[in-house]
C-alpha cells in the first residue's frame, strides 16, 4: 500500500480531498503528522481562518478514506517548546519531512519551497501548484469607476459608496442578504492571490481582524470575537492627483516648496486627505527629493520612486531609527492616530527630517490641538509651521503658526507676558487664535475682530469663576476692569478665601493676574421675608407645608441663607422633596444640627 506524507500547505489547499475525490488516491495510506494538525489547531484557537480551513479539510479526509478504502492515522511528536519557537526558521516543516523519509513515504505539498527542499533531500514528492484565481476576484464584480468602497455584512444586502469625497450616496448592490460561507469565499480568494502572486500584503493580523493591502484595494476583514458578525469592507482611491489640480494659491506653492517642513493634512474621514498626502509625496519626489511614508496599511497612491514603510517589529518607533540611517528629506506620515505616533512624528521633525502628517480633525484647529498634551506646549510651533485642511477633497483652510513671547491679545498688563503660540490664516495673516499657558491649563483662545480690550471677559466664566468655586461653588463675580474683578461668596467661605494673613487670596491675584475685591454675597432670603412652614415625613418623602393659599406659587428653600432648591408649592400648600435626594440630605442634616431653614414664596 502506498504511503502519504501531508502537509500543512495541501490540507488548506484542499488538494488531498480533491484527489480522492477524483479517484487520483486509492488503497493508500495518508500519514498527518501530529505535528501539522498541532499547527492548525493552534491557529484556529486564535480565530486565524486557515486554522479553520485545515481543520476542516482534515475532517473531510476522514469521511472520505472511510468510502475509498484509504487508511488514515497520525502519527510523530507533538512539537516541543522550543520546535514552536523555531517554526519560522523550518523546524516544524523538517518535522514532517523526517517523517516521510521515516516512512518510506511520498512526500505531499502545495509550497513550492518546501518541494524544494524535500527533492534535494532525496524525498519522493509530490508538488500540487495551488490552482488559485488571480484576476476578476469576485468582489471586484461590485466596483465601478464610481465606486469608492463596498460593505459585506453577514445577514444584510451588499452596499456601496459611490461619488467622491464629501459628494457620496450609498446605493445597494443586490436585493440578497449575504451568507458567513460566501464571505468565506471572498477572503479566501483574497489571501490565495496574495500569497500566489505577491499582489497582497497582510498588515495587520489579531483575533477576529484581518487588514489585507490587495493591489489598489484596502481590505478589512471582521469577524468575532471582534465583530458580531462576519464583514468585509473594501476600499479603494477612486482618482490619483497631481497637487497643482487642487488649484493652490502662488502664495502656498512656494510655502510647501521653500519654507514648510512641519506640514499637517487634516480632515474628516473620507474627505481625500489621504489623496492630497500622496499628491504631496510625489510632488516632492518630482523635485528630487527622497521621499518616504509611514504608513500601516500601506495604501497611498504614490510614484514607485517612494518607498512605503510600515511598522517595524509591532512599532513605528523602531521603525523610526532606520528611517534616520535612510536619510529621507520628507517622510509622509499617514494616520496618526495613537500617542506614540505623535511621539515620533515630533522626534522624526526635531531630527531634521520633513514631516507630512495625516490626521482626523473636524476642524483645522482640531489638528493642532490633538498635540497639545502629546508634546510640550512650546515645542508645538517647531514640530509644525503648516496645517492644510481637507474637505471634500479640495483645500478648505490653510493655517500657519508662529511662536511669540507677548502679552496675549486682549490682556494689558505687561507682567502678563508669556510665550504664545500664534494660529493664522495663512492666506489673509490674519491671527485667529492664540495658545498659551494660563495659570496651570493650556488655553485656546478664538480672537475676533471685536476682540475686547479685556482678556478677563474671554476668561472670566471659563477661568477665574473655575478657581473661586472651590471655595463657594455659587460664587458671584463682577468684572470691574480689564485686570480687577469683585467676588461676591458666602459669608461662611470667606475666611477660606482669604486664608491667613490674606495668603490664599493673595495667591490667587498672581496666578490669575488680577486684582480680587471679596465682599459678602446677599442671598435672596435675606432681602424677603421667609413663610411659615410645617415639616414632617411620609414613607420616603419629607413634606414642606405651607398655607394652603399659596399653592401654585413658585418656593426657593434655604439652609444658613444658602439656597438649597427651587420648587413650584403643590395642592394644600405642599412640597415634596425625597428623603434620599441631596437636597433632602441637607435638610435633614440641617434639622439634626438645629440650622436655620427658610422658605421664600414669589409669584
Amino acid at each position: 500500500m502506498e504511503k502519504i506524507v501531508v502537509d500543512t500547505s495541501i490540507i488548506i489547499d484542499g488538494e488531498i480531498t480533491k484527489l480522492i475525490e477524483s479517484a487520483s488516491l486509492r488503497d493508500c495510506e495518508i500519514i498527518i503528522p501530529v505535528a501539522v494538525l498541532d499547527e492548525l489547531q493552534a491557529q484556529a484557537s486564535q480565530n486565524k481562518d486557515y486554522g479553520f480551513v485545515g481543520l476542516e479539510e482534515i475532517k473531510k479526509i476522514r469521511e472520505l478514506a472511510l468510502k475509498n478504502n484509504i487508511l488514515l492515522r497520525f502519527e510523530g511528536e507533538r512539537p516541543s517548546m522550543d520546535d514552536i519557537k523555531l517554526a519560522r526558521h523550518g523546524r516544524i516543516d523538517a518535522i514532517i519531512k523526517d517523517i516521510a523519509k521515516k516512512n518510506s513515504a511520498t512526500f505531499y505539498t502545495a509550497d513550492y519551497v518546501q518541494a524544494l527542499v524535500a527533492q534535494a533531500e532525496g524525498i519522493k514528492t509530490s508538488y500540487s501548484k495551488p490552482q488559485v484565481k488571480i484576476e476578476d476576484l469576485e468582489f471586484e464584480k461590485y466596483f465601478d469607476q464610481q465606486t469608492m468602497s463596498i460593505h459585506l455584512k453577514e445577514g444584510a444586502r451588499p452596499v456601496a459608496k459611490r461619488g467622491r469625497p464629501g459628494t457620496f450616496t450609498l446605493a445597494e448592490l443586490d436585493d440578497k442578504t449575504l451568507k458567513k460561507e460566501y464571505l468565506e469565499g471572498i477572503t479566501t480568494e483574497i489571501l490565495e492571490s496574495s500569497r500566489v502572486n505577491q499582489n497582497g500584503v497582510i498588515e495587520i493580523s489579531k483575533s477576529g481582524a484581518l487588514v489585507v493591502q490587495f493591489r489598489d484595494y484596502r481590505v478589512v476583514i471582521t469577524h468575532r470575537p471582534f465583530s458580531n458578525r462576519y464583514e468585509i469592507t473594501i476600499t479603494r482611491p477612486l482618482v490619483k492627483m497631481s497637487l497643482e489640480q487642487y488649484n493652490p494659491s502662488e502664495k502656498l506653492m512656494q510655502r510647501l516648496s521653500e519654507n514648510a517642513e512641519g506640514i499637517l493634512v487634516a480632515g474628516a474621514p473620507g474627505s481625500g486627505k489621504s489623496t492630497f498626502a500622496s499628491s504631496l509625496a510625489d510632488f516632492y519626489s518630482k523635485k528630487g527629493k527622497i521621499v518616504k511614508t509611514f504608513e500601516s496599511p500601506r495604501d497611498l497612491q504614490v510614484d514607485e520612486k517612494i518607498t512605503q514603510y510600515t511598522h517595524l517589529d509591532g512599532s513605528f518607533e523602531n521603525a523610526a531609527d532606520i528611517l534616520l540611517l535612510v536619510r529621507p528629506d520628507y517622510t509622509i506620515f499617514d494616520e496618526i492616530r495613537r500617542y506614540h505616533d505623535f511621539r515620533v512624528f515630533a522626534d522624526l521633525r526635531l531630527a531634521g527630517v520633513g514631516m507630512v502628517g495625516v490626521v482626523h480633525a473636524n476642524a483645522p484647529l482640531d489638528a493642532i490641538q490633538r498635540f497639545i498634551g502629546k508634546v510640550e506646549l512650546g515645542m508645538i510651533p517647531h514640530i509644525l509651521d503648516t496645517v492644510v485642511y481637507v474637505k471634500a477633497g479640495q483645500i478648505s483652510k490653510v493655517y500657519e503658526l508662529e511662536f511669540k513671547v507677548k502679552v496675549p491679545t486682549g490682556m494689558t498688563e505687561q507682567d502678563l507676558a508669556r510665550p504664545v503660540i500664534e494660529v493664522r490664516n495663512f492666506e489673509s495673516h490674519t491671527l485667529e487664535y492664540e495658545i498659551y499657558t494660563y495659570g496651570e491649563e493650556n488655553i485656546v483662545i478664538p480672537i475676533s475682530k471685536e476682540a475686547k480690550s479685556g482678556g478677563i471677559e474671554r476668561l472670566a466664566e471659563s477661568k477665574i469663576k473655575e478657581v473661586i468655586k472651590r471655595f463657594d461653588s455659587d460664587a458671584e463675580i463682577e468684572i470691574l476692569s480689564s485686570n480687577s474683578v469683585r467676588v461676591k461668596v458666602d459669608k461662611d467661605s470667606i475666611p477660606s478665601l482669604i486664608g491667613r494673613g490674606g495668603s490664599t487670596i493673595n495667591e490667587l491675584e498672581k496666578n490669575l493676574g488680577v486684582h480680587i475685591d471679596v465682599e459678602q454675597k446677599t442671598t435672596a432670603s435675606d432681602n424677603r421675608s421667609s413663610e411659615w412652614f410645617e415639616m414632617s415625613e411620609s414613607g420616603n418623602n419629607l413634606i414642606l407645608e405651607v398655607d394652603e393659599n399659596k399653592s401654585g406659587m413658585d418656593a426657593d428653600v434655604y439652609v444658613k441663607g444658602k439656597h438649597l432648591l427651587s420648587s413650584r408649592i403643590g395642592k394644600r400648600g405642599r412640597i415634596i422633596v425625597a428623603k434620599r435626594s441631596s437636597p433632602g440630605k441637607r435638610i435633614i442634616n440641617a434639622v439634626m444640627s438645629k440650622d436655620d431653614i427658610k422658605i421664600v414664596v414669589h409669584d
